[in-house]
């Protein structure tokens, strides 16, 4: 069947996005934000996190208690309310490409419905973890629960229309973030994960303009994910945050795009603080906290943007209907079976934040308001598309997806200065968790994705049976120690073969570990 005349439309017009953006000989950026922190929290939804802060300003699309599902259970009335309950959460809820299917389209899973119901989220939880489970997706956090997003919300700027770019998991969500595509993955793939994904990032783009860019991580960076980021002539790039974010910072040293990354297990030294469930949200508060303080406190202050949202909703509810319609896929790959997905509807909403002292106290951000096209969405792809107009980077956009999402710069211009009232300090959060971290727990998923990755800088990924030995077998403990120990001898590694004048297009090989420590060989990217 032909395509109709509006739809051939607009495919022409993505073409010509993505490809006639060469107007510029270099970059620099054209307003007064010369650096952008991007900070990616871990599996909340926003009704979850902020629906409740529509107590505070009605202006938010947030709940009000109204909000239900249907529900099928003994002892259980047949529909569940929104709540403001929200407390520790642990097990997990499900967030799986089938399990966020039934949460948005209900059990029918009719995926042609538009708008999506968002009415399956109480049943698919009974169904995996029963009446508890259930009751823990259909409850969202009082303001006062989450005091540094009740200070930040009502200072800088919300985004109440800010969705997960894929409906599935942590690894295709975070691949969006900087680079406008999962390469056609819907959920963990092994392979790809050691092998790293091939797609060109925003990374490329700033540091091929002659611009600058840092990673700051704390357990592993993650976006080595991004076979690119392997290569030698980025292994400065990272950055223990620990040792060097607050110096940075201090010294007016922070590179034009900062990507801050979290402890993502959870230790008793050291809590993880990235609010993926089990963790305490707690300790992913006081980690704002004190990212946005060492911001407040820095000399760049008045020309940094700090971006704050999260990867994917983690299975908990939200009201508002996930895009269906108009979504177009990055770039024709097409997902594995059983589903075959074709990218062409997004995931649920999440929370985003925006933080400068260029944003009006209090704003919130509805959405992209039929720019560039009618239906386009602030998503994950929203970031590499806002940093191009920011920075004026001559660079094609990365994919269809990032020349159709909508950009944010919007909301930084519409002061002539920047504001002198914003708080130096943000309130202290309130402890939700009782006890300590449990470091004989098994690893979530989305640590074992990335205990596969330190694997594979380690050397270790082609061994038999690590995989099994990390899905089944690999405590909190000992993935902490793995990891600590491959991102070392990676970087090490890294260094040494700089020094020695290799070729800085090329990515080290570590060989295994586990059974030798002889040195590294050199892979051709």
């Amino acid at each position: 069947m032909a395509a109709k005349p509006h739809h051939i439309h607009h495919h022409l017009l993505l073409l010509l996005l993505f490809l006639l953006t060469t107007t510029s000989i270099s970059a620099a950026p054209t307003g007064p934000i010369k650096t952008i922190v991007v900070l990616v929290m871990e599996n909340r939804s926003f009704d979850h996190m902020l629906g409740w802060m529509k107590r505070l300003n009605p202006s938010i699309n947030g709940v009000d208690g109204s909000e239900s599902n249907p529900i099928s259970a003994p002892k259980v009335p047949p529909r569940v309310h929104f709540g403001d309950g929200a407390h520790y959460v642990d097990p997990d809820p499900g967030h799986s490409f089938q399990a966020i299917r039934e949460q948005v389209f209900g059990p029918g899973n009719d995926t042609g419905l538009d708008p999506a119901p968002m009415d399956g989220f109480a049943q698919q939880a009974y169904d995996q973890g029963g009446t508890e489970m259930a009751m823990d997706v259909m409850n969202g956090f009082r303001p006062e629960m989450v005091a540094v997003y009740e200070a930040l919300v009502g200072e800088f700027a919300v985004c109440d229309r800010w969705f997960a770019s894929v409906p599935s998991s942590t690894q295709p969500n975070r691949m969006f973030v900087h680079s406008g595509t999962s390469h056609g993955a819907t959920s963990n793939n092994p392979s790809m994960l050691a092998n790293g994904y091939p797609q060109r990032t925003i990374f490329e783009n700033i540091h091929d303009e002659g611009l600058s860019f840092g990673i700051y991580y704390q357990d592993l960076p993650a976006v080595l994910f991004y076979r690119n980021l392997r290569k030698l002539k980025f292994i400065n790039k990272f950055h223990a945050y620990d040792h060097t974010f607050k110096d940075h910072a201090a010294n007016g040293n922070l590179p034009n795009y900062a990507v801050i990354e979290q402890h993502y297990l959870d230790s008793k030294n050291k809590p993880a603080n990235d609010d993926h469930p089990s963790h305490d949200v707690y300790q992913g508060q006081l980690f704002i906290k004190e990212v946005y303080e060492t911001l407040r406190s820095s000399p760049q202050w008045n020309e940094t943007l700090l971006v704050i949202t999260y990867d994917e909703h983690g299975g908990f509810f939200d009201h508002v209907s996930t895009p269906t319609k108009g979504v177009p896929s990055p770039d024709g790959i097409v997902g594995p079976d059983p589903f075959l997905f074709e990218f062409d509807r997004l995931g649920v909403r999440v929370p985003s934040i925006l933080v400068s002292p260029w944003i009006k106290k209090g704003t919130v951000v509805h959405g992209p308001n039929g720019v560039p096209f009618l239906t386009s969405e602030f998503e994950h792809s929203s970031i590499p598309a806002t940093v191009k107009k920011l920075f004026n980077l001559s660079s094609p956009y990365l994919t269809n997806r990032d020349a159709w999402a909508g950009t944010f710069e919007g909301v930084l211009q519409r002061r002539t200065e920047p504001r002198t009232d914003c708080p130096v300090q943000l309130p202290m959060p309130v402890k939700i968790r009782q006890g300590e971290a449990n470091e004989e727990a098994k690893l979530s998923e989305f640590q074992q994705e990335l205990m596969q990755l330190a694997a594979a800088l380690n050397g270790d990924h082609l061994l038999t049976g690590l995989y099994e030995r990390i899905t089944k077998h690999m405590t909190v403990r000992e993935g902490i120690a793995y990891m600590e120990n491959s991102v070392k001898r990676f970087f090490e590694a890294g260094f040494s073969a700089k020094r020695m004048g290799v070729d800085e297009e090329q990515i080290v090989k570590m060989r295994p570990s586990l059974t030798t420590r002889t040195s590294p060989s050199i892979d051709h990217p």
